[in-house]
């Protein structure tokens, strides 16, 4: 019989593990020198066309032992480096060696939060972490997501679910939110078979008290309104105090999607900007943002931990009624997932080894490189800046040129593997985002990242 190949976890784990780590760093190693920049140049069919090339075939009839060597480095040359200081498009961090090690060990344990007994210790350091955030935040318990994206998602069902239109509260719950929202709200009212929200313009990029105001007086029935403490495309806080007031007056509903402002409560230098969030009924956070971890490390905190109970399901095999009784642990009601790794190690792991003093300073940095860039750009007289940055998002664009030109000019660059920078319409005009999430991109880099983008407008191969 042929000896099966060795396991992560077990007596002989370590043992099997570690030449394979030696092999994984490696192949990162090699694999970032040969990409050279923050992105792979040539675009995307060359991207693909190495990836064809390299990966062959790969569900081969016979194994190849140099294979894991072979993918990861394919994986790291063709990968955008948030690491790298010309890499800053996207509310994508550099993960925190620490949170990356811990990642492997809930890896190699494997554990699934569906039941007790896959994951007994994990699902007690969730229940413990995830309430120590949300008291953060002023609230009283919090699920762990995948996301802002499903944090958001399960704020809006817990909004329908408190409002069922069979209890005669006036028809489903109508979701109100500013233009500034993300995606994943309007979207979310989709996908639970709500009314098309009411989207509300939001001119100066943050949501008005004063037109949400004259919104909800016009609106019969259950409302759930959504504000943003750290709009995905400039970085800005709605003003939540206010939209608190006015959400009580008219008994509406209140989410905060913070999932990027979150990190503020972090810093004491900055969490004030937050007042207000604990007036909300939900809050989303995002660690991958600025917390600093490898994706997922997305939560929902709540004010009222009774509205969990929608999730409830009941399966046999997972959270049996005798069981439950006897004192197992129900996890089912914790999540809309069934199958769940344990994504709380490496936040748990984080917060220990840092503080909260330790991750305060890290947002520090970069809402300060932020400060320092967007002076760079206003001092430059080549380029705009469209505002002083709020949180660590700073847009800009050559003075002068056409949208035309600020997207070639972005695409240039990310073709050429130079830079990777975002984009925004916040005004209606085309900007440049610069996101910076990298605690250790320093003054020289920034002074690189607007040198680059003044050398590829000069080159005239963009369109005028």
């Amino acid at each position: 019989m042929p000896t099966p190949p060795p396991l992560a976890s077990g007596p002989l784990g370590p043992d099997a593990l570690r030449p394979l780590l030696d092999t994984v760093l490696d192949a990162l190693d090699g694999g970032r020198r040969a990409r050279g920049g923050p992105l792979p140049s040539g675009g995307p069919e060359t991207v693909a066309a190495r990836v064809r090339d390299t990966a062959g075939d790969v569900l081969p009839d016979h194994g190849d032992p140099h294979a894991l060597h072979t993918l990861v480095h394919l994986l790291a040359e063709g990968s955008a480096d948030p690491a790298d200081p010309l890499c800053a498009a996207h509310l994508h961090c550099p993960p925190l060696a620490v949170a990356t090690a811990a990642d492997l060990a809930a890896s190699v344990l494997n554990p699934s939060l569906d039941s007790w007994d896959q994951a007994p210790a994990a699902s007690a350091l969730e229940a413990l972490v995830t309430r120590a955030l949300a008291q953060q935040a002023g609230l009283a318990d919090a699920l762990v997501t995948t996301g802002g994206t499903e944090a958001n998602q399960l704020a809006v069902l817990l909004a329908r679910e408190q409002t069922p239109p069979h209890t005669g509260a006036g028809g489903p719950v109508q979701l109100v939110c500013g233009a500034n929202a993300h995606h994943s709200l309007p979207r979310a009212a989709w996908l639970l078979g709500l009314p098309a929200p009411v989207v509300l313009p939001t001119p100066a990029g943050t949501l008005d008290p004063a037109a949400l105001d004259q919104a909800l007086t016009g609106l019969p029935g259950p409302v759930l309104v959504a504000a943003t403490a750290g709009t995905t495309d400039a970085g800005l806080i709605d003003p939540l105090p206010e939209i608190a007031a006015r959400c009580a007056a008219h008994g509406a509903r209140l989410h905060i999607d913070a999932a990027y402002g979150a990190g503020l409560l972090f810093s004491d230098r900055h969490r004030d900007r937050l007042t207000g969030l604990d007036t909300a009924d939900t809050v989303t956070l995002d660690l991958h943002k600025l917390g600093w971890q490898p994706i997922a490390a997305g939560l929902l905190a709540v004010k009222n931990p009774d509205d969990l109970s929608a999730l409830h399901q009941r399966a046999d095999y997972l959270n049996a009624d005798d069981d439950t009784d006897a004192g197992l642990p129900d996890l089912l009601g914790r999540s809309p997932r069934t199958s769940r790794r344990p994504d709380i190690l490496k936040i748990a792991v984080t917060l220990k080894t840092l503080g909260r003093t330790g991750l305060g300073r890290l947002v520090d940095q970069v809402c300060a490189l932020a400060e320092e860039f967007a002076a760079l750009v206003d001092s430059h007289p080549a380029f705009d800046l469209h505002d002083r940055p709020t949180l660590s998002t700073v847009l800009f664009r050559p003075a002068g040129a056409s949208d035309d030109t600020v997207a070639a000019v972005r695409r240039t660059l990310l073709t050429q593997g130079r830079a990777v920078l975002g984009r925004a319409r916040p005004d209606g005009r085309l900007w440049l985002k610069a996101t910076l999430l990298n605690p250790a991109t320093r003054p020289a880099d920034l002074t690189t990242l607007l040198t680059l983008v003044e050398a590829t407008l000069a080159e005239g191969n963009t369109p005028a």
